[in-house]
């Protein structure tokens, strides 16, 4: 899985909670983060979860888009246009 921004802000705002707490504006950014996170890998894990069912049904063309959705949607955060 790619390392998106909202990853990489959150990681950053993880450090800084470790040394000290956060300001205001920090904590909105991190909670957002983590708002933001939830959702790709919800999308994530429902793509996944289409991408089983269509195998056991044996949809090979239901399964190949379903990955087509998966390839367009790593690396950008939800509400990106990709699918």
């Amino acid at each position: 899985m790619t390392i998106l921004p909202i990853h990489e802000r959150l990681a950053e705002l993880w450090t800084i909670r470790g040394g000290r707490h956060l300001t205001g504006e920090e904590q909105a950014d991190f909670e957002h983060c983590l708002a933001v996170n939830a959702m790709h890998i919800r999308q994530l894990a429902n793509l996944h979860n289409l991408s089983l069912a269509a195998s056991m049904v044996g949809d090979v063309e239901w399964q190949h888009e379903i990955c087509r959705r998966l390839e367009k949607l790593s690396g950008l955060p939800p509400g990106s246009p990709q699918l």
